[in-house]
């Protein structure tokens, strides 16, 4: 079976991050250091060896989200050029669990469009977090999902 995730990529914040999201979501978190990793990549600078070459966080339904930092010598690219993390649902009942998720994962962050009822029916809104990451939350209402 495939898997789409999304990864993001981070300067130095990834492990923060993750916490962070599992804080909110649940779910497992798993990293790796640049320093778990040896000589595979070249030596490591004291500075730089807690940085996370991989990570991930696993929720409990399945889903996946990875993150990384930015490895010395590396250009760091800054999440949101142009990708967004989209958590979407078709079962109205998943409204307020992702509304919940919506206010604490926005807390810190830049607002965008509010976690309301857009005209198309469904629950929809989107912010920037406090990492920088874009964020958008899709799901339906009991009028979208039966038409």
């Amino acid at each position: 079976m495939a898997t789409l995730n999304p990864y993001i990529s981070f300067k130095s914040e990834a492990a923060e991050a993750l916490e962070f999201y599992r804080s909110v979501l649940g779910g497992t978190v798993e990293t790796m250091t640049l320093e778990s990793m040896g000589d595979v990549m070249g030596p490591v600078p004291p500075e730089a060896k807690d940085l996370i070459m991989h990570g991930s966080l696993t929720l409990d339904d399945g889903l996946v989200l990875m993150a990384s930092d930015t490895p010395p010598g590396m250009d760091h690219i800054a999440p949101t050029a142009g990708v967004t993390v989209a958590m979407t649902s078709a079962d109205p009942a998943d409204q307020p669990r992702f509304a919940e998720y919506f206010a604490k994962l926005s807390e810190g962050g830049t607002p965008g469009m509010p976690f309301e009822q857009a005209p198309w029916g469904d629950y929809f809104g989107q912010f920037d977090d406090k990492f920088g990451v874009s964020w958008m939350f899709d799901v339906a209402s009991e009028q979208s999902a039966s038409s």
